[in-house]
């Protein structure tokens, strides 16, 4: 009987220690805090980002972004790691509005393991976005319109009025009339003339 209790209890105790170093080598890495923290609401903007994981960073294999709402990547430095952690420098100032962390580790085993998060900038001193350029045809057709001329002041659009196309019609009339009298007066002067000779004849 007292065998068979120590040889079961050296079988439990082999098998632990055969279970417990495996349990740390067969674990991947994974993030275990972060700054900016995930889901933070910021009331000024952060100069850098910091990832610390569960494991030892490889900096050959260790990548760290930071992109903006519109998914625009935001200028930052090389990671820096330093054991299990890894930190990137933020260039340039970030405006408010929603961010999300990226990132890309290795765990010891080589299993690539990658995640992502978001946090918030929310200066309240930060002037509001600008709003984006009007880009609608229609406004800058109204613009167009309205910077030149109407169309009733414009020569070309306003048109000749009636009787412009040539002289008026009573002084075509009256041209005509005087143009008949004068042809009159000659056909009977002539014909004055012509009696005044043959009356002469005669005599």
């Amino acid at each position: 009987m007292r065998t068979r209790s120590v040889t079961a209890l050296l079988a439990a105790v082999l098998t632990a220690l055969l279970l417990v170093p495996a349990t740390p080598a067969a674990a991947h890495n994974s993030l275990q805090e972060a700054t900016p923290a995930r889901d933070a609401r910021l009331t000024a903007a952060p100069t850098q980002v910091t990832l610390r994981f569960l494991q030892g960073l490889n900096p050959s294999f260790t990548t760290i972004t930071v992109s903006d709402a519109g998914r625009r990547k935001v200028p930052t430095s090389a990671p820096a790691v330093d054991g299990a952690t890894g930190t990137v420098t933020i260039d340039e100032p970030l405006g408010n509005g929603t961010y999300t962390v990226a990132y890309r580790v290795v765990s010891r085993d080589g299993h690539p393991v990658q995640g992502s998060y978001r946090f918030t900038v929310a200066d309240p001193a930060a002037p509001a976005p600008a709003a984006p350029p009007s880009t609608g045809t229609d406004t800058a057709a109204g613009a167009t319109a309205s910077s030149g001329p109407s169309d009733a002041a414009r020569p070309e659009a306003s048109g000749p009025k009636s009787g412009d196309d040539g002289p008026p019609v009573a002084l075509l009339a009256g041209g005509a009339a005087a143009g008949l009298l004068v042809v009159a007066g000659i056909v009977l002067l002539v014909a004055r003339r012509r009696a005044r000779a043959g009356s002469g004849g005669v005599r």
